[in-house]
């Protein structure tokens, strides 16, 4: 009677201890299953999302480009030349009216980036190989994006941008298009009509970018050479702004007027401060008949005190872009030997109105520097930079899902 008791609970206690076993096994196999398949987007389908298959020549080295390789850079231009190259096959307007979201990253890199989207602002005219390259380096799924296209623009370039756009919810063109004149009031007016449009959206984005920028505007003392900007009155004739002699008043403000880039970030507080408050509305009215007022027009907002995010007036606060965290330029009477204090190397590629178009052989000390953007670059002036710069960030934006 016990014997047959102590064996039936023996093998109940075998039977039971069998079954926890095989319990913990399906439960550990089902986690890494889940876990497998929650690395499946980050470590298994990211493969296709590398550019280095788009090298426009398998003879030209990313690698060696980047690294500064005098050699690699010389083939770069030799390859340029060749009749091959520029017969190369060239998407037109066209082919973007109908395009997918190939190549984009449509899944947050983080949870941090998840957290804090960004809305950004850019104006472009041609080019649309350019637009593409540049939204596909900065999309990402929790980011808005708004596009003013120039009115001025063909029509199957304005179709090409809304394929684009069409194939996500969060880019967008903006509902009003400005003619574009080169340093005019109309520049700004563009910024203005996304950065309503992106206001008025539900989305909580947190910073505004003006393309291409990061950061605060670089702000500085006006330069004395760049006060008949301001002090005379300009107006568009025949499609070019001229001055006509009219002494202007002096600006409405109580703060000076700062020089600065047109591109930066600002706070959403920035953005709704601009759009709505009466001295803001008074000063950009008045500055409407000026020289290139994107040049100053922000950096002298951020210099009013009630302004969110704004900065003393002081000089002690000024910050050149080479400073910032903006973007990057190489400006041609500034370029030479930066032993003896120039402060960047000659430009690699061409000028274009004193502005360096970037070449293969500026982006060794580029990516050296701290700056987020850089401007300019040109398919049609080295599409090699372009590539290889693309190849460079998508790689490094990838990475991060490996840690």
């Amino acid at each position: 009677m016990w014997l047959n008791l102590t064996y039936t609970m023996s093998e109940k206690h075998r039977w039971l201890q069998a079954k926890y076993y095989f319990v913990v096994l399906v439960f550990s196999l089902i986690t890494f299953s889940v876990l497998r398949i929650h690395q499946k987007p980050e470590f298994v389908s990211v493969r296709h999302l590398e550019l280095a298959e788009e090298n426009p020549s398998s003879d030209i080295n990313c690698t060696k480009l980047l690294q500064g390789d005098v050699n690699e850079i010389q083939k770069v231009k030799l390859e340029i030349l060749t009749v091959k190259f520029n017969k190369r096959p060239r998407w037109t307007p066209d082919d973007y009216i109908n395009m997918t979201k190939a190549q984009y990253i449509v899944e947050a890199l983080c949870k941090e980036e998840a957290e804090f989207p960004i809305a950004y602002s850019t104006v472009v005219h041609h080019k649309i190989e350019m637009l593409d390259r540049l939204l596909r380096a900065i999309y990402m799924p929790q980011n808005f994006y708004c596009i003013h296209v120039d009115k001025k623009s063909e029509d199957s370039y304005l179709a090409a941008v809304m394929g684009i756009a069409s194939c996500f919810s969060n880019v967008f063109v903006a509902s009003r298009l400005e003619s574009v004149v080169y340093a005019s009031w109309s520049r700004v007016q563009a910024d203005l009509n996304c950065m309503k449009d992106l206001y008025a959206t539900r989305a909580n984005w947190k910073k505004l970018k003006l393309l291409m920028g990061e950061n605060n505007p670089e702000t500085e003392r006006m330069p004395s050479n760049k006060e008949e900007r301001w002090k005379k009155r300009y107006e568009v004739i025949s499609g070019k702004l001229t001055n006509t002699g009219t002494v202007k008043m002096l600006p409405p403000l109580e703060t000076p007027l700062f020089s600065s880039s047109a591109y930066f970030v600002v706070s959403r507080e920035y953005v709704g401060c601009v759009l709505q408050d009466e001295k803001i509305q008074k000063f950009m009215e008045w500055a409407q008949d000026t020289y290139s007022p994107d040049e100053y027009l922000w950096a002298a907002i951020q210099r009013i005190p009630e302004v969110p995010g704004s900065l003393s007036a002081s000089h002690k606060y000024d910050l050149s872009d080479m400073h910032a965290v903006a973007r990057f330029v190489k400006w041609q009477y500034l370029e030479g030997d930066v032993s003896k204090d120039a402060p960047y190397p000659p430009c690699d590629g061409v000028h274009v109105r004193s502005v360096c178009i970037f070449g293969a052989g500026d982006l060794n000390w580029m990516l050296r520097k701290h700056h987020s953007f850089a401007n300019k670059f040109d398919v049609d002036v080295d599409l090699f930079a372009i590539h290889c710069l693309d190849e460079h960030l998508r790689h490094k934006a990838l990475e991060t899902l490996k840690h």
